[in-house]
């Protein structure tokens, strides 16, 4: 009962905060809020103005309300900096500000925290540590020389107390959930519950920094060979759960264009790039950075890509990886009809929804990107048909892909703030088609198939005891002649025994 009411609460002041910051005033603005909704969120939201939090006055409505709210708003508001042909490129802008700019704590905060989670003296293993350079939501980072070798490094430490933060912020985001669900049962299909499950583990991940080191660790393996783009390996020995060491990374910000073009950084290429590496990531390993956004990138004055804070990654398995190859393809190949069977083969709606009509259906959503200006094309737009579209045939939310599908909306928002004519699916294309002709037809049958017999091959071990046990069972169940009907165990065992051997010698071939 107390919790159900401090989450009201919660919520009571998000949106008093939003009222007494004007931030209220943009929100509505910019989702284009029907006038009723707009009289409806002024009625109940004027009254309370004075419970919200005031937030720093410098700083622009929106992102004065976000850092006022605390980490878990942060990261919305960091999302939406990426997207300036949905919130507009002065409201993006002004966002901007939240992926490395807020206010740090204090050096010597920092020093105490290092101490303790190294358990040695920070001046003994760091011979200079710097003010912070950079402050997220989440922690901060301190240029810092190793005391040893020497070598520059970089010291990620987490904001005292944002465990506890998140956990708060968590907690009212469940309770809305479950209120929204109630109020409004048709977003029972979205999943709300889920939604913010998946959230929370993907916050849990953020809040342990070796985590993030064995992220960083396996994607700078999996990115060794990929051209113009660097991952910083983890320093191990001075890592642990709230402080983790990486090499230094030296570039600009991928969101100063000013200094892009200073340097002669061709930024079209450099957009065309970001997309077609992170489709790479996601389709080929099946690993991708899933908090692309321009303060987690650095551009070297060679052009090259920098990508830190590995907080975040995503993973999909092989077969979602197929059908999202497939499914892009068939857009781009204006192929509707193997897009909706896609759709249909992996459950993604309904069997007994119409294959046709869901066809005709992406086919709207489609046809307007082809043959388009890119920069008339309004994603506020496409997304909210998009959404239609999967209310009328009773798509669920899918958790699986909430990321991915997230990381695709903010790696275009990036792409697009470098080069605003970027096409997405022009520049999907050869990715695309590579994955697919690598990934699904003959080859991958064959792939498939030595790759399923090496798996049999593990049982090897256990036929003789499997054969014996069938034998017993049979022996131990009939005293006469055995019929055809009792051979059935033994036969079983014998075919199954016959099926592994066969595994185990086309193993060691191929």
């Amino acid at each position: 009962m107390f919790s159900s009411i401090f989450n009201l609460w919660r919520l009571i002041r998000t949106g008093a905060t939003f009222e007494r910051t004007g931030a209220m005033d943009v929100v509505l603005e910019k989702m284009n809020v029907p006038p009723r909704l707009r009289v409806a969120a002024r009625v109940l939201g004027w009254p309370f103005a004075w419970l919200g939090l005031k937030g720093d006055p410098a700083l622009p409505p929106l992102t004065r309300a976000l850092t006022a709210l605390g980490p878990a708003y942060i990261k919305f508001g960091q999302t939406l900096a990426t997207r300036p042909d949905v919130v507009g490129q002065e409201l993006a802008d002004q966002l901007r500000y939240l992926q490395d700019q807020l206010p740090p704590f204090p050096r010597a905060k920092a020093l105490e925290v290092i101490t303790e989670e190294l358990e040695r003296p920070a001046d003994q293993l760091f011979s200079e540590i710097s003010e912070p350079v950079a402050a997220a939501s989440i922690a901060q980072v301190h240029s810092a020389t190793l005391a040893d070798t020497g070598a520059r490094v970089a010291i990620k430490v987490l904001r005292p107390g944002v465990e506890r933060a998140f956990r708060t912020d968590i907690a009212a985001f469940y309770f809305a959930a479950r209120v929204i669900e109630i109020l409004l049962p048709k977003t029972r299909r979205l999943r709300p519950m889920d939604v913010i499950t998946h959230f929370e583990s993907v916050v849990e991940g953020e809040l342990d920094l070796r985590l993030e080191a064995a992220s960083a660790a396996e994607f700078a393996k999996n990115t060794a060979d990929d051209a113009g783009f660097r991952v910083p390996r983890p320093n191990w020995n001075l890592s642990s759960r709230r402080v983790m060491t990486l090499d230094w990374a030296e570039g600009v910000s991928m969101g100063d264009n000013a200094a892009l073009d200073r340097l002669g950084i061709d930024r079209a290429e450099l957009g065309t790039r970001v997309l077609t590496l992170f489709l790479s990531h996601a389709l080929r390993d099946g690993l991708f950075h899933g908090d692309m956004h321009q303060g987690n990138m650095k551009v070297t004055p060679t052009g090259e890509i920098i990508a830190f804070d590995f907080g975040i990654m995503g993973r999909i398995d092989v077969l979602t990886r197929r059908a999202y190859a497939e499914i892009l393809y068939g857009f781009i190949q204006k192929d509707y009809r193997r897009v909706a069977e896609v759709h249909f083969e992996m459950g993604y709606v309904p069997p007994d929804r119409d294959i046709d009509e869901f066809a005709r259906a992406l086919s709207a959503v489609g046809e307007p990107i082809f043959g388009m200006d890119a920069r008339h094309i309004s994603m506020a737009r496409l997304l909210a048909y998009l959404f239609e579209v999967t209310e009328r045939f009773g798509m669920e939310t899918r958790t699986e892909l909430i990321l991915l599908q997230r990381t695709m909306v903010v790696v275009e928002g990036v792409a697009r703030s470098l080069n605003p004519e970027i096409n997405m699916w022009q520049t999907a294309r050869p990715v695309v088609e590579d994955y697919v002709r690598d990934s699904i037809g003959p080859k991958a049958l064959a792939r498939d198939l030595a790759q399923t017999l090496r798996i049999l091959t593990r049982f090897g071990p256990h036929l003789p005891r499997l054969a014996e046990n069938a034998l017993i069972a049979q022996a131990q169940g009939s005293k006469s002649a055995p019929t055809q009907r009792q051979l059935g165990p033994v036969t079983g065992a014998l075919a199954g025994a016959g099926l592994v051997a066969l595994g185990v010698v086309l193993g060691a071939l191929l």
